[in-house]
């Protein structure tokens, strides 16, 4: 099984993108309520994987989202305990298990939807812990829900533009970057329809073209393919891969094993509130134990 030590940008993962790209940092200038530089730790390390540090980095964590030990108890029961997970900047990882095994608790407190009880949740190197969700989409982590999240009284238009007028001052920029998000994600046909007209497919796409309105670094998408049409899934699979080659860090929850592991460049494997194992998807499937305990000896990959 791959150590964290043993995953680098030579084995095939891509290296962590420069922060002057997209001037992400403006966002910790621009935000009062931003950590202090203080924070970060250059000594600290990245649990799963290994940085590949260019001279165009400030920091080694630069172009990361990473959770270190984060733990959550409830009624007395430690339902994730000190789990590390780590996500770079044009990757997709996977945060896989059993129902029970605390994956969505662990997903949801990166999200910054639940609280965390122990460790530390970390933006280039920046500790958000106490950051709320809200600030944390300031500052370049996007989420896309499992539930519809489209606004359903607007067009497909009105939904992309109403995230642009928070960000985008000028009126002729805001136009073109619709214009732009449209045509990128093939939905400029629609941009009049009411978005109630929408079949699945285009919703996601309007979703997630209205999440990049606001400029994320970082994707976090929660069971994208949950109640997804089969003919849909290679769609939704295009689409994070679309984001990634953006330069977009992906993280993804889901149960739909077979189609997320077809997708990911990284997965973690939790069981019993913590990680049981993480690597490569093809290393992953050979695991005994994952297979004992997640994927069933008959599992094909």
């Amino acid at each position: 099984m791959t150590r964290p030590s043993d995953i680098t940008a030579a084995d095939g993962f891509p290296a962590a993108r420069p922060a002057a790209e997209g001037r992400p940092e403006a966002r910790w200038e621009s935000d009062p309520a931003a950590p202090d530089a203080r924070d970060l730790d250059p000594r600290s390390g990245l649990p799963g994987i290994e940085t590949g540090r260019t001279p165009a980095e400030s920091h080694p964590s630069a172009g990361t989202l990473v959770a270190r030990g984060i733990t959550k108890t409830y009624r007395g029961r430690r339902v994730v305990d000190s789990v590390d997970v780590a996500v770079r900047r044009g990757e997709a990882v996977g945060l896989l298990g059993p129902n029970g095994a605390g994956k969505t608790t662990c997903f949801y407190m990166i999200t910054g939807l639940v609280p965390v009880d122990g460790g530390r949740i970390e933006l280039d190197g920046h500790d958000i812990t106490a950051v709320p969700m809200y600030r944390r989409a300031r500052l370049g982590i996007g989420y896309l829900p499992q539930e519809a999240s489209i606004f359903r009284g607007l067009s497909v238009e009105d939904n992309i533009r109403a995230v642009l007028e928070m960000v985008e001052p000028s009126k002729p920029e805001r136009e073109r970057q619709l214009t732009a998000l449209l045509e990128e994600f093939r939905i400029a046909h629609l941009r009049k329809q009411p978005s109630t007209a929408l079949s699945g497919g285009e919703r996601r796409r309007c979703e997630i073209a209205r999440a990049l309105a606001s400029r994320p670094t970082f994707m976090l998408l929660d069971e994208p393919f949950a109640g997804v049409d089969p003919i849909a899934v290679a769609d939704i699979q295009e689409l994070v891969r679309h984001l990634t080659r953006r330069g977009i860090g992906v993280l993804i929850t889901d149960h739909n094993v077979r189609e997320t592991l077809g997708l990911i460049d990284r997965a973690y494997i939790m069981h019993a509130g913590a990680v049981l194992t993480h690597g490569r998807p093809q290393d992953i499937v050979k695991d005994a134990d994952v297979r004992r305990i997640y994927l069933g000896e008959q599992f094909t990959y």
